[in-house]
Order: C-alpha cells, then structure tokens, then sequence
C-alpha cells in the first residue's frame, strides 16, 4: 500500500493546474504565446493528472508505472469511465504532436483538442479526485 498524503498533495497541485487550464481554455483567441501557454498549461495538468492516479492507484495496492498503464487500471478500478479512458488514451499519443508549438498546424490542432476534448476529462476526473480525497 501507498502513502495516503502523496497522492492527496498531489492533488492539490492538480488542482489548481487544472483550474489555470480552465481559465486558459475559457479565453476566445490567443496570440503565439498564449497558444504556446495553453499547450504547456495542458501538459503539465496532463502530467500531474496521470501521476495523481498512479499515486491513488498505488495507495490502493495496484502496481502501475507507465502513464499508459496507470490510465487502463485507473479503468478497471473504476476511477474513469471507458470514454474518459479513450479520451486521455488519445491525449498521451498526441503529446508529442502537441508539443510542436512552432508549427501552426499543429498548435491550431492543439487548441482544438485541449479546449473541446482533455481539458474537459481532466476537470471531471480532478473533481472526482477531490470528491474521493473528502476535499
């Protein structure tokens, strides 16, 4: 079993990454750099979202290491549903194209994705997180 208080200070940070997020996807248009922040925004939420699982997943005696499989166990504990689980499944193969921030065809894919598509299932699962933490 796992440290309670990791994967609940995890959380925090979690937390507020994923509400910057929120307020980065509310805006209407971006200019380079705001662009270039929405996609580093969505990465480390992204980054700090997988780890807050396999952190619980980990206090709950599941032996996960991979952010791959941290996200298929998160499903077959029941922390995600199927649909969350594709969602974030496509997020982790399109990290790498979303980290091309110079090419404007892939920025502009990426502020597609993050805002309609991860940024959503990061805030459901961060709530759910909070909700199981007592938070």
């Amino acid at each position: 079993m796992g440290n309670p208080e990791r994967w609940k200070q995890r959380l925090q940070n979690l937390s507020k990454a994923q509400r910057r997020l929120s307020r980065a996807c509310d805006q209407e248009s971006y200019n380079e750099l705001e662009l270039a922040g929405l996609v580093q925004t969505f990465e480390f939420s992204f980054e700090l979202m997988w780890k807050t699982l396999k952190d619980l997943l980990e206090f709950e005696g599941f032996d996960v290491a991979s952010p791959r499989s941290v996200i298929r166990t998160a499903l077959e504990a029941r922390h995600i549903d199927s649909e969350q689980c594709e969602t974030l499944l496509e997020a982790l193969m399109k990290r790498n194209l979303l980290s091309h921030t110079y090419d404007e065809q892939n920025v502009l894919q990426a502020q597609e994705l993050i805002k309609s598509q991860f940024s959503p299932v990061i805030h459901e699962i961060t709530k759910y997180l909070e909700g199981k933490s007592g938070n």
